[in-house]
Parts: structure tokens; C-alpha cells; sequence
């Protein structure tokens, strides 16, 4: 999915906000005037994903290191498992425990400090709260689980630190419900912003359950062309594909893989691309989306 002009607009305000706390004026403008150039040659041609990671590329040839999250990712990453237990017991308490899933996952992609410009813990709590009283389709679940059923390998894209920690409960439950199907997790080859890496998939325990694999490269969602071969060759040979994220949806949409997404949606291009209100998640194949 090409970089729309809100994601041009919103990527260019992000970047000059970024820069103010530098002197040197000069070279802010020539920094501003080559992320122009980098829209004009491909924001037309390109996703949303594989223009920021050139975008970071760029910031650190002008300016040095991105800012680290390390810190951030390892205390979210904490907060989740410390609640781990606790969301489960409210899973395991629903009539669809399988289902109930779903939902917690959507609520967990909060956590994106691209997306959200603060995030905090307060908001994300209410959101967790929030999700035992949504709703997930009858019939796109129904059609979720006859998939899952009929699959042999099944690839799931991960997206932020936080949220893996969810994302680990939901894998273990499609384990249990369907236990010959086999589950690889995709993870982001290299730090981008608070994105999932193997350090989180190791920090919060997705490595024991199931295998996983970085894709090669920093682009903050799954973009074709930038995965290693490895990533690539477990991705395409996958019956299903779980994608979380809005990222992930960016640069997946369109590409003939048919993923099941499931996200929130955050930012007002999402909520205007789906019609509905910030933060309500969005849970269904490809095939049965419609973007607007």
C-alpha cells in the first residue's frame, strides 16, 4: 500500500519536530529537503514502512544514533508480564476464552510510540478494561478458525514490545486449540522505534513456545523486499498469516499474502480508512476489507 498523504504529511511534521532541538538551521533545512526528495522519488510508489526505515537511514547519516527505547521497551514489556496472569484468568473466565483472545490483542497494539504520540499506562489499562465488552465478527471468527483447521503452518508478525507479551498468550492459545498446526513468529530484524525484536521475543518467553525469526531488516512493519531470505521463504509458504498491526497492514495490504490483520486503529488516517472511532480494533482477512 502506497504512502498516502496524510502518512506524507504526518511523516514530515514528526521529522521537523524531531530536529527543532539542533542549532544548526542550515543543515535542518538541507535535513527536511532530502526527506523531500525521498517522497518525491518514492512516495508514490512505496508504503508508509519502507519509507521510514530510509527516513531513519537519513537521520542518522545527519544526525547520529535514533533515540534508544531500549529502556521503554523492557518496562512495557515488564508491565505486560507482570499482568500477564491476570488478563489470562480473565480469558480463561469468558464463554470463548479462544475468542476473548482476540480481543486483548487488539487492545495490547496501543503500545506503538510511532502511532500514539504519548503513550501511557493509564490509557493502555482502560483499554484492556475496555476489551472484555467488545465485539469480534461471528462470522469472520467462524472463518478464522475453518482456516486454521485446514492449515499446516501458520506465520504470525508481531509488531510492538508490550504487546508480544499478548501475542505470546494467543499463540499458546492456538497451540491448545489447534495443536498440529505449526507456528513460526516473525519478529523485526533490527531496533526500530519500540518494535519487537528477538531480544523481546526472548525477554518475555515467545521463544519457548514456538520458533522465531527476525526479517531482516528495520522497516517498522513487513515490507517484501526488505526481508532476509529466511523470512521470506517461512512467510510465503504459510497457510495462514496472522499480522498485528498497523504497520504491518501498511506495507502487507495489497501484496497478495491475504493476512489476518488485527490492530487498532490509532491515528485519524486509520480511523477515516475503517469508519470507526480511535482506538476500536479492526479484526479480519484481507479478502473481506475494505479500505476507503
Amino acid at each position: 500500500m502506497n504512502a498516502s498523504s496524510m502518512c506524507v504529511s504526518c511523516i514530515i511534521s514528526k521529522q521537523e519536530k524531531l530536529i527543532r532541538q539542533y542549532s544548526d538551521e542550515t543543515r535542518k533545512s538541507e535535513y527536511m529537503h532530502r526527506i523531500l526528495e525521498i517522497f518525491y522519488r518514492h512516495g508514490q510508489t512505496q508504503s508508509a514502512p519502507w519509507i521510514a526505515e530510509q527516513i531513519n537511514l537519513l537521520y542518522e547519516e545527519f544526525w547520529g544514533a535514533a533515540e534508544d527505547f531500549a529502556e521503554q521497551k523492557r518496562r512495557y514489556n515488564q508491565l505486560l508480564l507482570d499482568m500477564e496472569s491476570g488478563i489470562e484468568r480473565q480469558i480463561q473466565s469468558a464463554g470463548d476464552p479462544f475468542k476473548e483472545c482476540i480481543k486483548y490483542v487488539c487492545a495490547a497494539n496501543y503500545i506503538d510510540f510511532s502511532a500514539v504520540e504519548h503513550v501511557d499506562e493509564q490509557t493502555f489499562e482502560k483499554l484492556l478494561e475496555k476489551a472484555k465488552h467488545e465485539c469480534v465478527s461471528d462470522e469472520e471468527y467462524l472463518q478464522f478458525r475453518r482456516d486454521l483447521e485446514q492449515a499446516r503452518e501458520l506465520v504470525y508478525l508481531t509488531d510492538n514490545c508490550g504487546e508480544i507479551v499478548l501475542d505470546k498468550v494467543f499463540i499458546r492459545h492456538i497451540r491448545e486449540e489447534f495443536p498440529r498446526l505449526r507456528i513460526t513468529a516473525i519478529v523485526r530484524g533490527e531496533d526500530v522505534i519500540n518494535d519487537a525484536t528477538m531480544e523481546d521475543a526472548r525477554e518475555v518467553g515467545l521463544t519457548d513456545i514456538v520458533p522465531c525469526i527476525g526479517n531482516g531488516n528495520a522497516a517498522p512493519g513487513t515490507v517484501i523486499k526488505r526481508l532476509s531470505e529466511e523470512a521470506k521463504r517461512v512467510l510465503f509458504s504459510a497457510d495462514v498469516i496472522i499480522s498485528k498491526g498497523q504497520g504491518n497492514f501498511e506495507s502487507l495490504y495489497g501484496e497478495g499474502l491475504n493476512p489476518y490483520y488485527l490492530f487498532l486503529c490509532k491515528c485519524e488516517l486509520f480511523v477515516q480508512r475503517f469508519g470507526l472511532a480511535r482506538y476500536e480494533s479492526v479484526f479480519a482477512r484481507e479478502e473481506r476489507i475494505r479500505v476507503v
